[in-house]
């Protein structure tokens, strides 16, 4: 009769056992857990990635370079340990061109695809280190440099070639006269075909503030607009001054 007894309620057993039951539901949510994990993680890094150093945010940064202040937006400093308030030693800048903004959901592609160099202008700020900005240094020491070739250039430039000891290797020189002012002057690594062209082709820089030099860089497709693109980043650079 027990024995009986012993087999029926063996042949009634659970064939899981409850503690295999808790076991299994703590290891479905661990996985589950370490599963949203990765994925919140991935999430993480795939912005991350996505944004390479980039930012959307507009909060606003107060620069102290030399004797200027500068108050920018966190999205059209470059780099991310520039995004700060405080006494720094330049501040590099890209914007878009012709809007002049910084990196937004809606501008993404055109910070990210280098196939588009026409789409960004670069600039560096730093205090002034010499007393005569590019277009100042023409007539004292550039002029000297050009081999005598003058060819016409886009939107009335005057295209110049160096000698070969100038020490500035394939460049040329962009120049054109401004009433009132010195000559406009730009110096170009002019690309071999335009596919080729970066958003660096072409830099001038331009005194603003009370002692500070700006160094633009831009693509070579970009040089009919050169009075534009002068005048734009000159207005920017200004607006961004705090008296």
């Amino acid at each position: 009769m027990t024995s009986n007894l012993a087999a029926a309620t063996e042949d009634h057993a659970p064939l899981i056992s409850s503690r295999f039951i808790y076991g299994l539901t703590a290891v479905v949510v661990g996985l589950a857990a370490l599963t949203a994990s990765i994925s919140v993680a991935g999430r993480w890094y795939g912005e991350r990635l996505a944004l390479a150093g980039h930012t959307t945010s507009t909060a606003a940064n107060d620069l102290f370079i030399g004797q200027d202040h500068l108050r920018l937006p966190s999205n059209v400093i470059r780099f991310e340990e520039q995004r700060t308030t405080g006494v720094v030693e330049r501040a590099d800048l890209y914007l878009t061109w012709p809007d002049m903004q910084g990196y937004t959901d809606e501008t993404r592609t055109l910070f990210n695809d280098v196939n588009q160099p026409d789409s960004l202008i670069f600039l560096e700020i730093s205090q002034s280190t010499m007393s005569r900005d590019m277009s100042g240094r023409l007539e004292p020491i550039y002029q000297h440099l050009f081999d005598g070739t003058t060819l016409p250039g886009p939107a009335g430039l005057e295209h110049h070639g160096l000698k070969e000891n100038s020490g500035y290797g394939e460049e040329v020189f962009f120049t054109a006269a401004r009433d009132g002012t010195t000559p406009y002057t730009v110096r170009c690594m002019l690309p071999k075909t335009p596919e080729m062209s970066t958003s660096a082709d072409c830099q001038r820089d331009i005194h603003a503030g009370r002692d500070l030099v700006v160094l633009y860089r831009f693509s070579s497709q970009l040089l009919p607009q050169w009075q534009a693109i002068d005048n734009a980043v000159a207005n920017y650079v200004t607006s961004k001054l705090v008296p």
